[in-house]
């Protein structure tokens, strides 16, 4: 289940309060195949180990957030930093 379009409205990151947009489908492509090859961790230094399905990108394209069950995971410590992907 996608994240509610009014929610997505008033989200922002917690670290950089910046606004949030869907990820597109290629870029969690992408790095759903980082996270199979058990390359991607997150900010707080956790493995990455499960599929994303759906996630949020903040404006400057630096910080990815997990939507599990429509629900997003705005946590400081769960966001997945991009500069561990390249050409991201």
């Amino acid at each position: 289940m996608p994240v509610d379009a009014k929610l997505l409205e008033i989200l922002c990151c917690p670290v950089t309060k910046q606004p949030l947009n869907r990820l597109a489908a290629s870029r969690l492509e992408a790095l759903n195949t980082h996270i199979e090859n058990k390359d991607i961790v997150y900010v707080g230094g956790d493995k990455v180990d499960m599929p994303i399905s759906e996630a949020l990108i903040t404006a400057s394209q630096t910080i990815v957030y997990r939507v599990d069950d429509g629900i997003p995971i705005m946590l400081e410590n769960k966001g997945i930093a991009t500069s561990q992907l390249q050409d991201f």
